[in-house]
């Protein structure tokens, strides 16, 4: 892998893996469609480290109590009745089905799951997923013409079931094209929760998860065509880029719509499924170099 290449997919990764469009399916196309190898699921996973490292300071303040809480709760039992300690818990929960599946599937996820057909495929379904949850939150946001507005849950509404499900929307992102983001957000939207609470739990949920993932990667870094120098690169890219978009997202999505998201990944996945049935790109472009 080029510097070049590293600096385009640390942009593309520090661009993407906040909005509900999937970073790992924009990395596996940006290399398919500039004829360069596929950047491998490692390259993925450690480069989201350096995403996750923006989330950590842009919630360092909600971060730092909720740690601090669930630390003394361990040995406060009137501790465990707070709501920053009960969150410390519930990510620990949520993160357990993306631990499991990750670990059982790994196979999977770096060869079959890589397939643009597949990719192209999520990009659709989950797209038209969050559009479903999109409007029904809308809905009860505005009300209608004879029914009041519905108030939708906050995360001091959150337990055990609904982190679980939660975990099991994250998991869901270990196929490209889902959406770490998109999966969650879909989840806590259909769940009856507004759409920053989603976002934020969303936003708490991965951190475990990535970093987990990042550092079990770490040994396949130097393999193969991508090298640990450009690696670092990119990872630094992204998380420059990641701290600006995840501060304009939680912006955007108090007073917006995931439309335009939504628009963007149906046209994205039908172009992939014409490029590939014309010929244009193979369904496995930049898979055998790696």
């Amino acid at each position: 892998m080029s510097w070049f290449e590293s600096f385009v997919l640390g942009l593309v990764q520090g661009l993407t893996e906040f909005l509900p469009i999937s970073s790992s399916a924009h990395l596996r196309l940006t290399a398919a469609f500039a004829g360069w190898h596929d950047p491998g699921a490692a390259f993925t996973a450690i480069t989201q480290i350096g995403t996750e490292a923006a989330v950590l300071i842009y919630f360092r303040k909600d971060i730092v109590r909720i740690v601090s809480a669930w630390f003394r709760s361990l040995t406060d039992r009137s501790m465990r009745s707070d709501h920053d300690a009960q969150m410390g818990w519930l990510v620990i929960v949520g993160s357990i089905p993306i631990g499991v599946l990750g670990v059982t599937f790994k196979d999977q996820i770096e060869g079959p799951f890589r397939d643009l057909r597949l990719i192209a495929t999520t990009l659709i379904v989950m797209g038209i997923v969050l559009g479903i949850a999109d409007r029904l939150a809308a809905r009860d946001e505005a009300g209608g013409k004879h029914r009041a507005g519905k108030e939708r849950k906050t995360l001091k509404e959150l337990g055990v079931k609904d982190g679980l499900i939660f975990g099991f929307c994250q998991a869901m992102a270990l196929i490209p094209g889902v959406s770490r983001s998109g999966a969650t957000i879909s989840g806590g939207l259909l769940m009856g929760y507004t759409r920053e609470a989603a976002a934020r739990y969303s936003f708490l949920l991965a951190i475990p998860a990535v970093l987990a993932s990042g550092v079990f990667e770490l040994k396949d870094a130097g393999e193969g065509h991508v090298s640990w120098g450009p690696t670092i690169f990119a990872t630094v890219i992204a998380f420059g880029v990641g701290y600006a978009v995840i501060a304009w997202f939680m912006k955007f999505i108090t007073t917006k719509s995931f439309m335009p998201f939504v628009i963007y990944r149906v046209l994205l996945g039908v172009l992939l499924f014409v490029l590939v049935a014309a010929g244009v790109l193979s369904p496995h472009a930049g898979e055998s170099a790696g």
